[in-house]
């Protein structure tokens, strides 16, 4: 790897005119004892920096390139689309294009609205979950991340975990106050809560595959759980598949489990590698929303034609061999990375589904965020700088996924497990001092 001049020379100049030179935390590296590479191309799954430096990327914008990096059927789509408009402030014929879209791989979501961000999604479907129930309190699971709205930054994971901070300043006390914690995959943390709060409990929002402690996988008959609870005390059950949504399988992990849930919130892949989100849900609660009811909600850039155009072109793409595949190289990767810690005798526990996979460097199962916060975050930093040595670009965060897309290669692969070999080593060496 070359020395990253200029990437250092643009983060000096970045922190003179941006919070801490970024414009999201984790891009900061401050949590792995870095200091960011500034991007300048991305290219199927490669990414090459200002300095020359070519990694093979397992951040993928965090998950919304499942077809890798500036495809050519994508960047052709987006290059007719532009030269009609990039915005209209008006409806046109792609916002339900991509709705009906959603909704037949999504069958839960009968009517859709579409915003700019998951947090919007996040944030817009409470607000209707309250309205619905005429109840304000909410169910969140330690760890989860739903986006940085007020009510969410209780115990959140994501950038929220890695830098310490998951109860953020500037959140009233009020507001915190209705937000309620539970267990990740613990159905007896849910149930002590709904019989504390009678008919006080408007909506569990949870992610059905965690992904912002790191990969958690629901233990069996944790969601069904989640769904007769909710039904039980007349709360709605929201899932947000922000991350899961189209990752997890064509119809998300609600089509993989085959949990209904009431409302929905997606983001990433629906847009393409373009700012989207989204959120719907059973038609009687969505026609709550302005203009068919009294929950208002709006955006000027929602439904933008580059952003619909880019998601209709993803999930029209979204074959039972793709899945396939990357389910092959994800379980190829996550073994690979489990021998090569065996044989550096280092500790790491290797969590993985579908597309998503994270190795936490912990000697102990990892079911929830307590037992994700034990891993060791110090030795992923080792681990971070010895991969991005060696040309891969891993997330920047314990806590966080690694994603794979069908621009990855069985050789990609393979050499991501040599990369890991070496670094792994390095982690073994810093340990003994």
């Amino acid at each position: 790897m070359k020395r990253p001049v200029q990437s250092q020379k643009l983060f000096a100049r970045a922190q003179q005119i941006l919070p801490g030179g970024v414009d999201s935390p984790v891009r900061a590296f401050k949590s792995v004892g870095a200091s960011p590479l500034f991007v300048k191309k991305g290219a199927g799954a490669r990414l090459h920096d200002v300095d020359g430096n070519v990694f093979i990327d397992y951040v993928m914008s965090w998950g919304p390139l499942i077809h890798g990096h500036a495809p050519a059927g994508l960047t052709r789509a987006l290059t007719s689309a532009a030269k009609l408009g990039t915005s209209f402030g008006a409806p046109s014929p792609l916002e339900h294009q991509l709705g009906e879209r959603v909704r037949a791989l999504m069958p839960s979501m009968e009517r859709v609205r579409f915003v700019s961000s998951g947090t919007e999604a996040a944030m817009s479907a409470i607000r209707v979950a309250r309205a619905a129930t005429k109840r304000d309190r909410i169910i969140k699971f330690e760890g989860c991340y739903h986006g940085h709205g007020d009510a969410f930054l209780v115990k959140a994971g994501s950038g929220a975990l890695t830098y310490g901070v998951p109860t953020s300043p500037g959140v009233p006390k009020a507001v915190a106050a209705d937000t309620l914690l539970a267990i990740y995959n613990d159905l007896g943390s849910v149930e002590r809560l709904f019989k504390a709060n009678r008919k006080a409990i408007a909506a569990v929002i949870v992610e059905p595959i965690a992904g912002n402690i790191g990969v958690v996988a629901p233990a069996p008959g944790f969601l069904q759980g989640l769904r007769d609870l909710c039904t039980k005390y007349g709360a709605l059950l929201v899932f947000d598949e922000v991350i899961s949504g189209f990752r997890a399988s064509a119809g998300g992990a609600q089509g993989l489990f085959g949990i209904t849930p009431d409302l929905t919130c997606l983001g990433k892949i629906i847009g393409g590698g373009l700012p989207v989100g989204a959120y719907g849900g059973r038609a009687d609660l969505m026609e709550l929303v302005s203009p068919a009811g009294p929950v208002y909600q709006a955006g000027t850039l929602s439904g933008n034609p580059l952003a619909m155009t880019a998601g209709l072109w993803a999930l029209n793409r979204l074959k039972p061999s793709l899945y396939g595949n990357l389910a092959y190289l994800s379980a190829m990767l996550a073994s690979g990375f489990a021998e090569v810690a065996r044989e550096a005798k280092v500790a790491v526990q290797v969590n993985a589904f579908g597309s998503l996979v994270t190795p936490f460097f912990t000697n102990q199962p990892v079911t929830d965020c307590a037992s994700a916060m034990r891993a060791d975050a110090k030795a992923y930093g080792v681990f971070f700088r010895g991969m991005l040595k060696r040309g891969i670009y891993p997330p920047p965060s314990q806590f966080e996924a690694w994603f794979l897309s069908a621009a990855h290669t069985d050789q990609d692969v393979a050499d991501t497990i040599d990369a890991a070999a070496a670094a792994m080593r390095d982690v073994a060496r810093a340990a003994r001092g």
